[in-house]
């Protein structure tokens, strides 16, 4: 979470406000008397031993924890069942870096307004998980499942589609550098509720239309690229059809089958 949206969530609380955190065990907001996850109390903050344990991430929602392992609920938050707790019977309900996650944001985005009075949602922005040099060899971080915009008062997610590990389709490790960790990431707060929504694309040309389109509007690639990058498209498609081909009749030569 961005440390000074921390900070700001901390001064909008009452003492008396019960505080929910969905999805919190990588780095848990200490302020909350609950916490959701489908992972143990005792493995909570992953984080700090594995990616962060040499220069461990500051904690977040103060310092001292106010859930314990009786509070702490273990089920898998995208689980058809609702969240054990009353309409309305949470204060406020974060969930930060957990929506691009899991399989099912929309059930969770249902529950939290359920539940609670109000909240915040921290995920990844848009132009950060779409960079590449996060990690080796693809676009954004590998176990993230959609790509998401939130403007104004609504979240809307759109399925994180593999062609976005191409590079006409995403933006460069340069990209990523200059980003700010305020621009690495979008959030809101919300009270009462708020709008969700998720993008059906339909078909391959939608989808990287939609790709390209985002690429276009943040750092737009030259026409030498785009030139080289069909060129380079079409041989290797032609390739893939000769190789399968080949396949093809070697198999048949050979008197076999097919593999299925």
């Amino acid at each position: 979470m961005l440390l000074e949206n921390s900070a700001e969530i901390m001064n909008r609380l009452k003492p008396s406000d019960v505080v929910l955190d969905i999805g919190g065990w990588a780095h848990p907001f200490n302020r909350a008397n609950y916490v959701l996850d489908s992972q143990p109390f005792e493995t909570r903050g992953f984080y700090n031993r594995t990616f962060a344990r040499f220069h461990a991430l500051p904690a977040i929602g103060g310092d001292t924890e106010y859930f314990t392992k009786d509070t702490w609920i273990q089920r898998d938050i995208c689980e058809k069942t609702p969240f054990p707790f009353r309409d309305r019977e949470i204060d406020f309900v974060v969930c930060s870096h957990t929506l691009e996650d899991v399989r099912d944001p929309l059930f969770v985005c249902a529950e939290m307004i359920r539940v609670a009075k109000a909240g915040y949602i921290e995920v990844p922005s848009r132009i950060w998980e779409s960079c590449r040099g996060i990690e080796p060899g693809i676009t954004g971080l590998s176990h993230h499942r959609w790509l998401i915009d939130i403007e104004g008062s609504s979240i809307r997610f759109t399925q994180k589609y593999h062609r976005i590990h191409n590079r006409r389709y995403s933006l460069p490790a340069s990209a990523l550098r200059r980003l700010s960790p305020a621009e690495s990431v979008q959030w809101l707060y919300w009270e009462g509720s708020f709008d969700y929504s998720e993008i059906s694309l339909y078909g391959q040309a939608e989808q990287l239309q939609e790709l390209e389109n985002f690429v276009n509007r943040v750092r737009p690639y030259s026409r030498a690229f785009i030139a080289v990058d069909d060129v380079t498209s079409a041989v290797s498609e032609l390739y893939s059809r000769a190789r399968s081909k080949a396949w093809r009749l070697l198999c048949q030569a050979a008197g076999r089958s097919l593999p299925r």
